[in-house]
């Protein structure tokens, strides 16, 4: 679903985290232990999958979005397709201000032991896009799932308005 690349100098191909809608990893194994080898020097909390509840239950409430746009294209009224859509993108901005929290704890609540500090420093990554922390460029930006949701929800609204379309004729 998502994809957050992190680029210094001494990972000039970078560390990537894959977020899937029920897993955590990267390009190998040793991904995550990795990033949190680093997260540790400035204090922040290892990222343990385990404790990060959205990994749960996120699988059932896609699968619930897929059987009820089934449903509703099944039945073909075109403010089904509407009212799925709108319901996609809900759930996408919950789905992404809870990942605004979820970084915005992990970059702002550092342990006071960590071996680097930097007075006023927070190492919170971007939501979407890129920023320097520290001497680490962090790039987060959607991966393939998170580019067939948007596509999903452009389609709906096409075929919402292609729907209204035939209605008045």
């Amino acid at each position: 679903m998502w994809k957050i690349v992190l680029i210094a100098p001494q990972y000039p191909d970078g560390v990537t985290l894959y977020i899937w809608i029920d897993k955590l990893g990267g390009e190998s194994p040793s991904t995550l232990q990795n990033i949190n080898i680093l997260n540790h020097y400035i204090g922040m909390k290892s990222i343990e999958p385990d404790s990060i509840p959205e990994l749960r239950f996120m699988k059932y409430v896609v699968m619930g979005l897929i059987a009820l746009g089934i449903a509703i294209g099944l039945i073909g009224k075109h403010r089904g397709y509407l009212l799925w859509t709108i319901l996609l993108v809900i759930v996408c901005a919950v789905g992404m201000y809870d990942f605004y929290l979820w970084e915005y704890d992990y970059g702002h609540n550092l342990s006071p032991t960590a071996p680097i500090k930097i007075p006023g420093m927070v190492y919170q990554p971007p939501l979407i896009g890129q920023k320097y922390l520290l001497n680490f460029l962090a790039k987060s930006y959607p991966h393939i799932g998170g580019w067939f949701v948007c596509g999903s929800i452009v389609l709906g609204f096409l075929a919402f308005w292609i729907g209204n379309i035939k209605a008045r004729n």
